[in-house]
């Protein structure tokens, strides 16, 4: 056999074709938006409100991001924070890396041309047609008229007004307002789309048909999605991640899946519709059962009452849809024998669901 030395070919053949050792240490992706220890203080008559509390999240490159929580919690603090509309106290906001709180005027600028903003109040033109709408932050960059009328065009289409071009926002009706927004939003191809309370406005039949929207533009255009609401119901629709606020501190945060598995705080324990709004004691100790669609079809608690003989009190049941998986969730009273209690969480946990105490008032 002769021996084969190496051509020119078969050296660079080498080099397109890497040998990738499977024992080497997987480098984590780096967030595509990181906020560190963010902090924000308003200034008021006789003192401070502090809106936001040291918040640390990170939001990879095609999540759709829900942060939520009640009115007055922080969240629309956040998101001006995002994109400097408003200053933060102390902290830092990183895009891709880079600190936009050290950013020159021009570095600013051009980040903020990646990042879509959509408003719950639409914040149309009301004297300017659906397409000169469309256009305007195209004009404001300078890109030429035959460009941009080509660029409004496959923006209309993509969000469905195309034959609303010429029409005026006073003739359009709530949704539609809110899909010129968004096509105005995607002018500048951006990578991240920051919506605040962008369906509150909406009844829920438009509210679903734009968050439909938002999730297409998400899996078709790889567009990171932050979306600030006070709605569970959205972010169960749609969204993969959450954060949930409570008077400016972060309480919770990850998987929605994981979330409403694990829910831990008072504000998401609210928000998930496991406690009620207002809290009054004093508490009634109960166990919430977790499960999802699957163990929703069998006869659980007829079999826990017939192998641990239990007596069994159901307090509440519903079903949840959570990132297009159903689960469901029951609380029943939690019995004062510790001895029986036990039995329950352990068959229960043979059995696969996830089990924990709350207290509901």
């Amino acid at each position: 056999m002769t021996e084969h030395t190496p051509t020119p070919v078969d050296i660079f053949d080498n080099f397109d074709h890497p040998v990738i050792n499977p024992n080497a240490p997987i480098v984590p992706q780096r967030a595509q938006i990181e906020i560190r220890n963010l902090s924000k203080v308003y200034t008021i008559p006789g003192g401070e409100v502090q809106a936001l509390d040291k918040i640390n999240l990170s939001i990879q490159k095609g999540d759709i991001y829900g942060i939520i929580g009640m009115s007055g919690a922080g969240k629309s603090t956040l998101i001006r924070c995002l994109n400097r509309l408003d200053t933060p106290t102390e902290g830092q906001v990183f895009i891709d890396g880079k600190n936009i709180l050290a950013m020159s005027p021009q570095e600013l600028r051009q980040t903020r041309r990646r990042m879509g903003m959509i408003f719950q109040q639409f914040n149309l033109l009301m004297q300017k047609t659906v397409a000169r709408n469309v256009r305007y932050p195209l004009e404001i960059a300078g890109i030429p008229a035959r460009e941009a009328n080509r660029r409004v065009k496959e923006l209309l289409e993509i969000v469905g007004l195309e034959e609303k071009a010429s029409a005026y926002p006073s003739q359009l009706s709530g949704g539609q307002k809110q899909r010129v927004a968004i096509a105005r939003a995607l002018a500048s191809n951006p990578d991240m789309l920051l919506c605040d309370e962008a369906t509150s406005a909406l009844d829920p039949m438009t509210t679903q048909s734009i968050l439909e929207l938002l999730q297409e533009i998400n899996r078709t255009m790889g567009i990171t999605v932050v979306l600030i609401t006070h709605e569970m119901a959205v972010i169960r629709q749609i969204c993969n991640k959450v954060a949930i606020l409570d008077f400016g501190k972060l309480v919770e945060e990850g998987t929605v899946d994981s979330v409403f598995l694990h829910t831990k705080s008072a504000a998401g324990r609210r928000l998930f519709g496991i406690l009620p709004q207002e809290d009054i004691t004093p508490p009634q100790p109960a166990l919430r059962i977790v499960f999802d669609g699957e163990a929703a079809a069998q006869p659980i608690i007829s079999r826990l009452v017939k192998e641990c003989g239990a007596d069994v009190n159901i307090l509440s049941a519903d079903m949840r849809q959570l990132s297009q998986k159903v689960y469901g969730q029951m609380l029943i009273q939690r019995p004062e024998d510790i001895q029986e209690q036990k039995r329950i969480v352990d068959y229960l946990a043979k059995e696969g669901l996830t089990v924990e105490e709350v207290h509901l008032p």
